[in-house]
C-alpha cells in the first residue's frame, strides 16, 4: 500500500445537489493518506452552508468569483499539498477502492504523470460516459475522442478495453496528477475558462516527457453535463479553445496547416447546423472563430516548450476521424484503431 499523499478536489458552482448525492461515496473512499476538499467558485447557492454543516470532515475553501474550471482549480490547487491531486467533479459517484489501482501504479512508474480511471455512465452502468470513456486519444487535426466513445457515440463497456493503455488525454472529471506537474507546467490555461483544458494540459505533460495512462481497473460513475449544460455556451468554448490548443502546442508549419484545414471543416460543420435548422451551432461556431482570432493577435499566446509533431506523442490517431466517422461510417474507438499499442506497465 503506498505511502503517497492524496487530495480529492472538487470544485463546486451551485453543485449543492450532487455534493449531498455523491460526496459521501468519495468520503468513504478506502485509500488511507487522503483528504478531500471541496474548492468553492463562487457559489450563490447554498453549498458552503450544507458542507459545513454534514460534512465537517472535508476541507472547504472559497473563492471570491467564478473563474471557471481552468481558473478555479488553479486558484485552488494554490492552496492544497499533497504528493498528487485527484480532480474530481462533484457529480461522480466513486466505489471504495478507485484510488489504490492508480496510485500504486503511478508509485511504480515515476514517468506516469497523469491517469484516469475508466469512466461509466451514471444512468446507463452498461455504457461508458462522454467525458474520457476508457481513456482520452485526439486526431492528427486535433479533435478529441475516447476508447469507447467517438464524437456523440458512447460504447457499451464490454470489458474490450480493459488494458492499462498509454492516452493522449485523460479526463479532467476524474484527473490523478502528480502535484509538482501540474505546478511545473503551469497548470491550467485559464483562457479557456471550461472545456479541453485538461486535454491541452495533457499535451504539456507529454511534451514534458511524461505518460498518461488509463487505468481500467478503477471504474467511476460520471453523470455528465453537470455543471455546463449542452447548448451555445458549450459549442462556443469547445470549438474555439481546440483552436487555441492547437495554436499553442503544435510547431509552427504543422499549426498553421491544421488551423487552416480546421477553419474549414468548423465551417462546414456551421453551415450544415444552419441548413438543418440549428441557427444556434452556427452562431456559436461563427463567434468562436472570431474569439479565437481575436485571442491569437491579442499576445495571450502561451506556447508550449519543446512542441514536436503531434504524431510523435502517444495516443494519436494519425489520421483524420471526420473521414472515418462521417464517410466510412466507423463510429466505435475499436474500428477506427484497429490494434492498439500495447505498453507494459
Amino acid at each position: 500500500m503506498s505511502g503517497a499523499s492524496v487530495a480529492i478536489v472538487i470544485l463546486n458552482y451551485n453543485g449543492r445537489n450532487y455534493l449531498e448525492r455523491f460526496l459521501p461515496s468519495v468520503i468513504a473512499s478506502t485509500y488511507a493518506h487522503k483528504k478531500i476538499v471541496v474548492a468553492d467558485n463562487a457559489s450563490n447557492d447554498d453549498s458552503i452552508e450544507y458542507v459545513q454543516k454534514h460534512f465537517p470532515t472535508v476541507e472547504l475553501i472559497v473563492n471570491t468569483q467564478n473563474d471557471g474550471f481552468a481558473g478555479g482549480y488553479n486558484w485552488a490547487l494554490q492552496h492544497v499539498e499533497a504528493d498528487y491531486y485527484v480532480l474530481l467533479n462533484s457529480d461522480v459517484e466513486v466505489p471504495d477502492n478507485w484510488i489504490e489501482p492508480i496510485i500504486e501504479l503511478m508509485e511504480q512508474h515515476p514517468d506516469i504523470g497523469a491517469a484516469q480511471p475508466k469512466m461509466i455512465a451514471y444512468n446507463d452502468r452498461s455504457s461508458f460516459e462522454y467525458a474520457g470513456a476508457c481513456g482520452g486519444w485526439i486526431d492528427c487535426l486535433g479533435y478529441p475522442f475516447s476508447r469507447g466513445r467517438v464524437f456523440d457515440v458512447l460504447e457499451k463497456d464490454l470489458g474490450q478495453y480493459d488494458r492499462i493503455q498509454d492516452i493522449f488525454w485523460a479526463t479532467g472529471a476524474a484527473l490523478f496528477i502528480r502535484s509538482s506537474l501540474f505546478h511545473s507546467t503551469g497548470g491550467f490555461n485559464t483562457d479557456f475558462f471550461a472545456h479541453q483544458e485538461e486535454i491541452d494540459l495533457c499535451w504539456r505533460i507529454q511534451l514534458a516527457g511524461y505518460r498518461i495512462v488509463v487505468v481500467p481497473e478503477s471504474k467511476v460513475f460520471h453523470v455528465g453535463a453537470g455543471t455546463l449544460p449542452r447548448g451555445g455556451r458549450k459549442v462556443f468554448l469547445n470549438f474555439r479553445n481546440n483552436l487555441m490548443m492547437l495554436y499553442n502546442n503544435l510547431p509552427l508549419t504543422e499549426r498553421i496547416m491544421t488551423i487552416s484545414i480546421r477553419f474549414a471543416l468548423d465551417a462546414i460543420s456551421a453551415w450544415k447546423g444552419l441548413f438543418t435548422g440549428d441557427a444556434d451551432f452556427y452562431k456559436a461556431i461563427v463567434r468562436a472563430h472570431i474569439a479565437f482570432i481575436k485571442w491569437m493577435i491579442s499576445g495571450k499566446k502561451r506556447y508550449a516548450a519543446n512542441a514536436v509533431p503531434i504524431k510523435q506523442l502517444k495516443g494519436v490517431y494519425h489520421g483524420p476521424i471526420v473521414w472515418e466517422y462521417f464517410v466510412r461510417n466507423k463510429h466505435k474507438f475499436s474500428d477506427i484503431v484497429k490494434q492498439e499499442p500495447v505498453k507494459e506497465v
